[in-house]
C-alpha cells in the first residue's frame, strides 16, 4: 500500500508554505495593504459589455446567417433581430427569429487579450476530473463562465444564472467569444412572435489585493444573487459507494444508526440518504416505515429517484426520441419522459411527490440531463446534445425546458424538502436546489476514481459553495477496497472546506478508527466550517497544498506510485 504519513497539518507561524506551492499560494491568499479593499484595479478587464463586433446567427451548425449591426443596440438579418441592452453593469441578449428555426448565435467581441494569461472555465453539468487553469486554448469550450488570471488579478466573465440558452465561451489571443445555444433538441428552437431574454451577460474585476479565490466567489455571487441555500449544512451517509443498488431497508436502518451514534451531541441532525435499489419491492417492502425508522433514530432520511426514466409499456406520444443517443444499443434501452409533454410532466414529477409522501426530507434526483440530452457533459463538447431529433413542444430551447422541469420538481417537493441535483446543470439549477453534485461519481472500488473526479470538482468548483447551492463534491467510499490512509484524506479536505460531507460506510471497513474519525468530521461540519482551500490550484489539476486561517495541509492524493494512467 503507499505509504501516506506525509499528509500533515503544519502550522502557518513562521513556517513557509510548501515548496511548489509558493507562487500559486500568494496570489490565493493575498490580503488587502489596508481596510479599504479595491481602492484601484489590479489589471485591465476585456471590456465585452458593449456591443459586440460580429454576430452569426445559425440555422444549423452548419449554415450560417451573417448579421448587420442594426439601428440601435443590436444586429439583424432578414427574419432575425439580436438584441443588446445594457443596463445596470450587465447586457442582455434578446433573439428574435419568426422567419427562422435557429440553432445558435454567436458573438465576437475583438481584443487584445494579454498574453500570458491563464484561464478557467465551468462544466455543462458535472465536471470529469478535467477542469484546470490553461492558458490560452482558442477551442476551448468554457461552458457559463471563465474566470482569468495574468499574475495580478482575476476576472471574472459569465451569465446570470437561468439563461434561457445553452452557453459557452472561447479565448484566443484576439478576442473572446460566446456562443449560445438556442435550439430545441438537436434542431432549431420554433420561436414564432416570441422574443427570447436568451441570457445576461455580466463581467466583474478582481481588484487589488483580492486574493483569486475570493474573485471568483465574488463573481459568482453576482451570477446568482439569489441562491438557495440550506438553513443547516448537509451531512450524513448514502448508501451507493459500498451497496451500488444491492441495498435494503435493514441496512439503511443500520445505516441511520451509525449516523446517530456518530453525531451524538449534535444541534444540526445528518441524514441517511437511501439510493438506486430501493424500489425493490423484497429488500423495501414499506417505504414508509423505512422513513419513519431513520427519522425515530434522529436521523433525517433521504433517497435518490431518476425522474424522466419511463417503463417499457409508456406510450410513444409520452417519450424523448432515440435518435438523441448516438448509440444503437442506448436507443434501445433508454426510455425517458419527454419533461415538454404535460402528462409526461406530471408523471416525472409524482415520482418526486411519491416520496415526499413517504416521508423523506432530501431528494436526490439523477441522471436528467443525459436522460434528456443523450450525452454526459463529457462528451458534449460544443454540442450538448446529437443533431436531428426534437422534442415535442419545439417552442422552448432546451435551456428553458431543464429549467422548467427543475422548477416542476421544487413544486413537487415543496418548500421545506432539500433538493439534491446530480447530473444537472448547476447554472439552472442555482436559486433552485439547495445542493449540487459538482463532479462525476467517486468510488468505493477505485482510489483513482476519486482523486480524480473528487478533488479537481471540489478544489476547482469551490467558488459556487453557498454562493450557487451547497457543493456535492460525492462520497468518502469507505470499503475494504479503498485504503483508509487516502480515504481519510478525502474525508479531511471535504469537512474542512465546509462543502456538503456524504460517507459510504461498509461495515466490514468502519471500525473504531473510522468512526472516530467521521464522528469529528461532522463535528466539524455540523459547525458550518470552511475556509480550507487549494492553495496550487492555478499549478495542478489536483491540488495537494490546501490552506486556511489555521494553517497549511499537505495531501499525498497520488502516493508513492503516482496516479493510474489505466484507470478511467
Amino acid at each position: 500500500m503507499p505509504n501516506q504519513s506525509d499528509f500533515t497539518r503544519r502550522s502557518f507561524l513562521g513556517k513557509a508554505v510548501a515548496a511548489g506551492a509558493a507562487s500559486a499560494a500568494g496570489a490565493l491568499h493575498a490580503q488587502p495593504a489596508n481596510s479599504a479593499v479595491g481602492a484601484a484595479r489590479a489589471s485591465a478587464l476585456i471590456d465585452i459589455l458593449r456591443i459586440p463586433d460580429y454576430a452569426t446567427a445559425y440555422d444549423g451548425p452548419t449554415a450560417p446567417i451573417k448579421l448587420s449591426k442594426a439601428l440601435g443596440h443590436g444586429w439583424q438579418a432578414a427574419g432575425i433581430e439580436v438584441g443588446l441592452e445594457i443596463t445596470r453593469g450587465q447586457m442582455a441578449v434578446l433573439v428574435s427569429s419568426p422567419g427562422h428555426q435557429l440553432t445558435h448565435v454567436h458573438l465576437r467581441w475583438k481584443a487584445d487579450v494579454p498574453q500570458g494569461i491563464r484561464c478557467l472555465g465551468d462544466a455543462w453539468e458535472r465536471s470529469y476530473g478535467d477542469l484546470e487553469w490553461r492558458g490560452i486554448v482558442p477551442e476551448r469550450v468554457m461552458p457559463w463562465y471563465f474566470l482569468t488570471w495574468d499574475g495580478l488579478a482575476c476576472h471574472g466573465y459569465g451569465l446570470r444564472t437561468g439563461a434561457a440558452a445553452l452557453c459557452f465561451w472561447q479565448v484566443d489571443g484576439e478576442g473572446v467569444s460566446l456562443w449560445l445555444n438556442v435550439a430545441n433538441g438537436g434542431e432549431g428552437v420554433q420561436l414564432g412572435n416570441r422574443l427570447l431574454h436568451a441570457a445576461d451577460i455580466v463581467t466583474r474585476a478582481g481588484l487589488s489585493g483580492e486574493s483569486s479565490l475570493d474573485s471568483a466567489r465574488a463573481f459568482c455571487r453576482m451570477m446568482c444573487d439569489k441562491p438557495r441555500l440550506p438553513s443547516t449544512p448537509i451531512f450524513g451517509s448514502n448508501d451507493w459507494y459500498y451497496a451500488y443498488g444491492k441495498n435494503s431497508a435493514t441496512e439503511s436502518l443500520r445505516d441511520a444508526e451509525l449516523m446517530a451514534e456518530l453525531s451524538s451531541g449534535l444541534s444540526v441532525r445528518p441524514f441517511t440518504v437511501i439510493d438506486d435499489g430501493w424500489r425493490n419491492a423484497s429488500r423495501f417492502p414499506d417505504m414508509r416505515a423505512v422513513a419513519a425508522g431513520i427519522r425515530e433514530r434522529k436521523v433525517r432520511p433521504g433517497i435518490w429517484i431518476r425522474p424522466l426514466i419511463a417503463p417499457a409499456e409508456t406510450r410513444a406520444d409520452l417519450l424523448l426520441p432515440d435518435l438523441r443517443f448516438e448509440s444503437r444499443k442506448e436507443r434501445a434501452s433508454e426510455l425517458a419522459y419527454d419533461p415538454t409533454v404535460p402528462e409526461a410532466l406530471d408523471l416525472i414529477t409524482a415520482k418526486a411527490k411519491e416520496v415526499v409522501g413517504f416521508g423523506f426530507e432530501l431528494v436526490k434526483h439523477d441522471y436528467s440531463t443525459y436522460d434528456l440530452l443523450g450525452r454526459w457533459g463529457s462528451e458534449m463538447g460544443a454540442s450538448p446534445t446529437t443533431p436531428g431529433w426534437h422534442l415535442h413542444d419545439r417552442t422552448r430551447t432546451n435551456a428553458e425546458v431543464i429549467r422548467d422541469l427543475y422548477l416542476a420538481l421544487r413544486n413537487a417537493v415543496g418548500e421545506k424538502v432539500l433538493l439534491l441535483g446530480c447530473n444537472t446543470v448547476g447554472h439552472l439549477g442555482a436559486g433552485i436546489f439547495e445542493s449540487q453534485r459538482t463532479g462525476d461519481d467517486t468510488s468505493g472500488q477505485h482510489w483513482e476514481r476519486t482523486r480524480k473526479m473528487g478533488v479537481n470538482t471540489l478544489a476547482l468548483r469551490l467558488p459556487q459553495d453557498r454562493t450557487f447551492f451547497a457543493l456535492d463534491p460525492d462520497c468518502v467510499g469507505i470499503t475494504p477496497a479503498i485504503p483508509w490512509e487516502q480515504n481519510r484524506q478525502w474525508l479531511d479536505v471535504i469537512e474542512r472546506s465546509g462543502a456538503a460531507l456524504f460517507v459510504s460506510p461498509d461495515p466490514a471497513a468502519t471500525g473504531p478508527e473510522q468512526k472516530k474519525a467521521i464522528a469529528e468530521a461532522f463535528r466539524i461540519a455540523a459547525g458550518g466550517a470552511a475556509g480550507l482551500h487549494p492553495a496550487d490550484w492555478f499549478d495542478s489539476a489536483c491540488p495537494e497544498h490546501w490552506a486556511s486561517s489555521e494553517g497549511e495541509v499537505h495531501y499525498r492524493w497520488s502516493g508513492d506510485q503516482g496516479a493510474d494512467p489505466f484507470s478511467s
